[in-house]
């Protein structure tokens, strides 16, 4: 394919989804793994084996802060293809990692390698597309995204019960090159070497600069933290809350399989209604939303209720959690980069990075709190679909008062 000639929206949307979903694999793969890590890496406090999810995505959080900037320099392509090389490096390290804290370490450079794909994505897009039309074409990536959170448990189930839950390493190993190989092939460079933008240190404190001076891009970051905490503390603690909790460990993977193919829709529906609706409103009416569907959750759970009534208001609450994060993360990044797309690489990098990190300081002291119930969960959530709700009100767009 020659450098001038651009993809057909539908691959370039497919190609966007696979690339970003180097995260989702190289989380969701790992939940029916948990306990096994946690037997055989850190028998004694079991409840450790969660850093597995919040360890990678700290690591993907910090990689986010050069990431951007890099592709600014350099171009879209050979970041996302370095950081891929990393990530390689770093999965063939988790593989043969002999104790938890290797492991750990291991899966933080994972998530430094992951943030290239991650961020140089949403930059991508970025180059192409602005404002609501930008906001629906992030929806579609995310519908093709979020296909991986609905088969990756699966499997690693069956990755895990055939060969042993190290087996899952080489398989991320697969799936990056290929995708790799995918990107090299097919993708031309989006950003013209006239646009780019040198590497310096000043450049980078100015421009991050601008971003914070800017209220909706400031604004929009600090909620998508709120929003990607939610997120981690449920991918962090969910799995034990099915086994612990419910007795339904064996099934797990079913379960979040179907879970996430519901919540699949919502990055659909968003990009059928966004444009009608704006962004701001459609960001609203979920975490009103949530918050109500939590308060019902935890005033349920506290009647301690039959079984059966306990376990399907558990996953009605869960779907409706990862239902959330389709109707606001690509409504909230395209707010935030609605105004830089002068420094779009730069720009994606920096809402990453802060929301990445701060949502990792949010999530992993809830998740470590679990104690064989939801609750912890819940009120952790309800903390922050609160505060995310309030900020959202303070959002406005260019020209408004």
């Amino acid at each position: 394919m020659s450098a001038d000639k651009k993809l057909s929206q539908g691959e370039f949307i497919a190609l966007m989804g696979m690339v970003m979903a180097t995260v989702a694999f190289s989380i969701d793969a790992m939940l029916p793994a948990l306990a096994e890590i946690g037997t055989e890496l850190s028998p004694q406090d079991l409840n450790r084996a969660q850093l597995m999810i919040t360890s990678f995505v700290l690591g993907m959080g910090l990689g986010t802060f050069v990431t951007g900037p890099l592709s600014d320099a350099f171009g879209r392509k050979a970041v996302m293809l370095m950081g891929a090389g990393v990530y390689l490096v770093a999965t063939l390290a988790a593989w043969v990692a002999d104790s938890l804290t290797w492991m750990l370490a291991a899966r933080v450079v994972m998530g430094m390698g992951a943030a290239g794909p991650r961020v140089v994505a949403m930059a991508m897009i970025r180059d192409l597309y602005a404002g609501r039309e930008m906001a629906k074409i992030v929806s579609f990536v995310l519908l093709v995204f979020s296909l991986i959170p609905a088969l990756a448990p699966t499997l690693g189930y069956f990755i895990m019960s055939a060969f042993g839950w190290r087996a899952i390493f080489p398989t991320f190993a697969v799936f990056v090159i290929v995708v790799s190989i995918w990107l090299m092939l097919r993708q031309p460079e989006t950003l013209q070497p006239e646009n780019r933008r040198p590497l310096s240190l000043r450049a980078i404190k100015d421009a991050t600069a601008e971003m914070f001076a800017h209220p909706t891009a400031r604004l929009s970051i600090f909620v998508q933290t709120l929003t990607l905490g939610m997120l981690f503390t449920v991918l962090s603690v969910t799995q034990q809350v099915f086994d612990v909790t419910f007795d339904q460990g064996a099934h797990f993977h079913l379960w979040f399989g179907g879970i996430a193919v519901c919540a699949a829709s919502a990055s659909f529906l968003n990009a059928r209604i966004v444009v009608r609706l704006g962004m701001r409103a459609i960001i609203r009416g979920i975490y009103i939303a949530q918050i109500a569907m939590t308060v019902a959750m935890i005033l349920i759970t506290l009647m301690q209720p039959p079984y059966v009534i306990a376990f399907g208001t558990y996953v009605v609450w869960i779907t409706g959690s990862f239902f959330q994060v389709g109707l606001t993360i690509g409504n909230l990044n395209a707010l935030a980069m609605e105004e830089m797309g002068h420094i779009a690489g730069l720009a994606a990098s920096v809402i990453a990075a802060v929301s990445t990190v701060g949502a990792v300081f949010l999530a992993a002291p809830i998740a470590i709190m679990f104690d064989g119930t939801p609750l912890p969960m819940a009120f952790g959530t309800l903390v922050m679909a609160s505060a995310a709700l309030w900020l959202t009100t303070k959002i406005k767009r260019p020209g408004e008062a």
